[in-house]
């Protein structure tokens, strides 16, 4: 695809629905007893395989667009697959559901694509390991796909050695199905979604610090779900209004949980004219409408703690670094190594091709923004955030874009580009 700036960006949004909310709504809605009805439900490819799985499990899913009814038949109501269950290129399915299907009274396969067969899995492997779980890399090599049987699981203490929300609650999923408490302990709070909803669904679920617990068991109802639009969508949006000079966006219901706001508080920090509206905190997860204005914005370190509130938003923020004056430094996030790319180089290599004076370094970049960049052919290595961080880029540049295979978008956002396009007119 080739992109290049016509005109600042004008006008109102609503993004799709929060990818990790939309996959666990599907989860936990299938483990619950009775119907779960969920609106404004990402149709991004990923949270597609999830429905595809639990099908294959014998539950019923019913889903019109963005509204999706799940009938649930409780903690022990799935049924051994026919075949080997697909994940597609979600790694969130994997890595979730190898915490459900380590509890389940049948064997099972979990594998997905290319992609995903080089994710690393031993960071759930181990800790249901531990738990008692039969689960084996079929190839030997820390990666899907991932074979189960059935085990008496047990539950245990988890000390995390890295702060991640597909992990935590890998264990906490397990735990349902454990003969007594699980906990995880992570360095630093990683998203939370997994423990609200829990909690929502009724399970006796405790917070201390940075320890999630869980008792195993518990009897789960279903229930209503509105998604709040994901604000790792909105991230690119919100970059591209403070990039193009005289753009001015209002994205409508937006998620600000807490563990995920990470990318808000960088860019006010960077100088970013942002206004949260109409904030609603009835919920489980808060939301507000944002109204974003071009700011002239400068270098700031992104480190420690809000690192993994931000995770997926890196990509995008380097590209707001790559056009703010002065230096901009992202530590703490060798994370970025193991999603569908190396994002650490992948974005460095894409960044220079550019123009940008970056530098890659072993768990982040260095940032040294201001230059006039230029559009040129880039590569987003299959990559949905890398290909969406590069259409903004390229909103930003002089000259012409041509991202290779771009319409890896579809993963989380379908309709990325008709959107984008929709702005700038």
């Amino acid at each position: 695809m080739k992109i290049k700036y016509t005109a600042p960006l004008r006008g109102e949004l609503a993004v799709p629905g929060d990818k990790s909310i939309s996959h666990r709504s599907i989860m936990f809605g299938a483990l619950a007893q009775g119907r779960t009805e969920v609106s404004h439900f990402l149709t991004g490819a990923d949270c597609l395989s999830t429905i595809s799985c639990f099908r294959q499990m014998g539950i019923e899913i019913e889903q019109n667009g963005p509204d999706v009814t799940v009938f649930g038949k409780g903690l022990h109501g799935l049924s051994a697959p026919a075949d080997i269950l697909d994940a597609g290129n979600s790694g969130t399915t994997v890595r979730l559901m190898s915490g459900i299907l380590a509890g389940q009274r049948f064997s099972s396969v979990i594998t997905g694509d290319a992609s995903i067969c080089r994710r690393p899995m031993k960071r759930v492997i181990q800790p249901l390991t531990e738990m008692g779980a039969d689960i084996v890399s079929q190839q030997d090599n820390g990666c899907a796909p991932l074979a189960l049987h059935p085990a008496q699981l047990h539950g245990i203490h988890y000390s995390s050695p890295v702060a991640s929300a597909q992990v935590k609650s890998c264990v906490l999923l397990a735990g349902l199905y454990a003969d007594g408490k699980t906990s995880v302990t992570e360095p630093v709070v990683s998203r939370n979604h997994s423990e609200l909803m829990l909690r929502y669904f009724g399970a006796d679920l405790s917070l201390d610090g940075t320890t999630a617990a869980i008792s195993p068991e518990p009897s789960l109802t279903g229930q209503k779900i509105n998604v709040p639009g994901d604000i790792s969508s909105a991230a690119y949006f919100i970059a591209a209004a403070l990039l193009v000079p005289g753009s001015e966006v209002l994205l409508k219901n937006v998620g600000v949980n807490p563990t995920r706001d990470g990318m808000l508080r960088v860019c006010q920090a960077m100088g970013a004219d942002i206004t949260l509206l109409n904030e609603d905190h009835s919920g489980a997860e808060p939301s507000a409408d944002l109204l974003v204005r071009s700011s002239a914005l400068h270098g700031t370190t992104i480190e420690g703690e809000i690192i993994p509130t931000l995770i997926d938003e890196i990509p995008v923020l380097a590209v707001l670094a790559a056009f703010a004056e002065g230096t901009t430094v992202i530590r703490d996030a060798a994370e970025l190594k193991v999603k569908e790319s190396d994002r650490i180089a992948v974005m460095a290599d894409n960044l220079s091709r550019i123009g940008c004076d970056v530098e890659a370094t072993d768990d982040g970049m260095i940032i040294r923004g201001g230059r006039p960049l230029h559009g040129a052919a880039v590569d987003s290595h299959k990559d949905h955030r890398v290909a969406m961080s590069l259409a903004v880029a390229a909103l930003a540049c002089s000259g012409e874009m041509e991202i290779r295979d771009s319409d890896c978008v579809t993963i989380s956002y379908p309709g990325f580009y008709q959107d984008l396009q929709m702005l700038c007119r």
